[in-house]
């Protein structure tokens, strides 16, 4: 018997095996995918089909498990987290307001002019609701208060003018000759000074002066600039105080319309009392500049100090300027004292400067200002350096009211906010109403007495809030100042 067929039936054997294998490889190519992992077919597909015969056995597969990453925003730390969430917003925060003071650089003639008024307001208003309570109508009350306030600030500026022009002469002999004597006394202490070394002091001071003969100059060309913007600034403010006054409550009602609806009722209520925390601060500084110059003026008079009248009116329009304006116009009434009088005049004149303001730090100020302006010492002292840098002067003196109206607003928002909160909570109810209601007296301790004991301690916040804002009013009606700009904002 010939053997090829055998032969022949390996060979057909051989390739059908090869044929099984390359269809396993196709398949497990198939369920490994494009890019080398498995597919999600391979979950599915069913087992293939192999030949149980340990000739046909492949050997096992192992795959390697990767690991999936975790979240980024779950994998940085908290308070990493934290950090930056405050970061960013503090960013946008200092960008806004870096942004704000841009735009008031740019207009900082406007803005101060438009301060200087709010200020002027907040002095002659109560004057024009005793003339309206009197039965003057608006136009006249207003037209004549805001008449007699300017007439007054014009003759202080005026006098102060008149008597420095007719001092100078006579100051300035007096105070060649308080130079004299104090190189005199220089030369005669135990400093050791001597005069070669005042002579080239002096020296050095007039080849100072000669070097910057140009800036001089140049400065001189800018006050006349200087005028013009203050001249511009002054009829700005009066402008800018008659409408406040004569038109003040519809001003406020328009400025209301600007605010969203949900916090229009918030900025409403802290309008008021901004506003009373704004007047009685330009009054109180005004009563204790007043006593301030009254005094120290009597006392740099009785010293014989020339020039004690303007004097005077410096120390009370220094006083505008909290902490640092009192030194400077102490400072300067001193200095007159020295270079006029002697050392002696200076020393007495520092003992009255001291003693008016001690009197008024420690007595005038917490009676008259009383509660209704609290600002830190540190708070003025920031507030007032922030504002000479940023608007000089002007600045210096806004800055103070500024953080005390803010520092009004701010409290009053806080808690209207958690009254609101109160207001608006769930009222309890059954086994709960029951167990948070207060015990009253008479009731049966049921649901409805329960209920009702809920509902009047939810009401109570609104209750209070409404008879505080009525007491509010009442004192606005009775201290003159019910009609200023932000009057109206209930009805608003």
């Amino acid at each position: 018997m010939s053997r090829v067929p055998g032969w022949l039936g390996r060979l057909g054997a051989g390739l059908t095996q090869m044929s099984r294998r390359l269809e396993q490889r196709r398949e497990e190519a198939r369920e490994e995918g494009p890019d080398g992992e498995p597919s999600q077919a391979a979950h599915h597909a069913p087992p293939s089909r192999q030949d149980p015969s340990p000739e046909h056995a492949t050997a096992p597969r192992h795959q390697v498990v990767v690991q999936s990453r975790p979240d980024p925003a779950q994998a940085v730390p908290w308070g990493v987290r934290v950090a930056a969430e405050a970061g960013w917003r503090l960013l946008i925060l200092a960008g806004t307001v870096w942004v704000l003071m841009r735009v008031i650089s740019a207009v900082q003639l406007v803005v101060l002019a438009f301060v200087a008024a709010l200020l002027i307001t907040a002095l002659l208003q109560p004057t024009v609701a005793r003339l309206r309570r009197l039965g003057v109508p608006r136009g006249p009350a207003t037209a004549l208060t805001a008449i007699l306030g300017f007439v007054v600030m014009g003759l202080i500026g005026w006098f102060v003018t008149w008597q420095v022009m007719e001092n100078i002469d006579n100051l300035s002999d007096q105070v060649q000759d308080g130079i004299d004597e104090l190189r005199n006394w220089l030369l005669n202490s135990p400093f050791h000074v001597t005069d070669k070394q005042i002579n080239e002091i002096a020296k050095n001071l007039r080849e100072a002066v000669g070097a910057n003969t140009d800036q001089i100059t140049s400065a001189g060309l800018e006050g006349v600039t200087v005028v013009v913007e203050a001249l511009t600034g002054i009829l700005l403010a009066a402008f800018s105080t008659l409408f406040l006054l004569y038109d003040g409550k519809r001003i406020w009602q328009w400025t209301l319309k600007l605010v969203p609806a949900a916090a229009r009722p918030g900025v409403a209520g802290a309008g008021p009392r901004a506003w009373r925390t704004l007047t009685a601060y330009v009054r109180g500084t005004v009563i204790v500049a007043l006593i301030d110059a009254i005094f120290i003026g009597l006392g740099i008079y009785f010293l014989d100090v020339p020039m004690a009248v303007p004097l005077a009116v410096f120390i009370f329009l220094f006083a505008f300027i909290p902490l640092v304006g009192a030194v400077i116009s102490g400072a300067l009434a001193v200095v007159v004292a020295l270079v006029t009088q002697g050392v002696f005049a200076a020393v007495m004149t520092l003992v009255v400067v001291l003693a008016v303001q001690q009197i008024e730090g420690h007595i005038l100020q917490p009676f008259i200002l009383g509660r209704a302006v609290r600002v830190h010492p540190l708070a003025v002292v920031l507030s007032v350096a922030a504002g000479g840098m940023v608007a000089g002067i002007g600045g210096a003196v806004v800055a103070v009211p500024l953080v005390a109206v803010t520092n009004t607003v701010v409290g009053y928002l806080r808690a209207y906010s958690r009254e609101a909160a109160v207001r608006q909570a769930p009222k309890p109810r059954g086994a709960t109403s029951t167990d948070a209601s207060p015990a009253t007296p008479g009731g049966s301790g049921g649901a409805g007495g329960s209920g009702a004991a809920a509902d009047v301690g939810t009401e109570a916040p609104a209750k209070a809030t409404a008879k505080t804002m009525t007491k509010d009013t009442a004192n606005d009606t009775a201290n003159g100042t019910g009609d200023g700009p932000p009057t109206g904002a209930s009805s608003a």
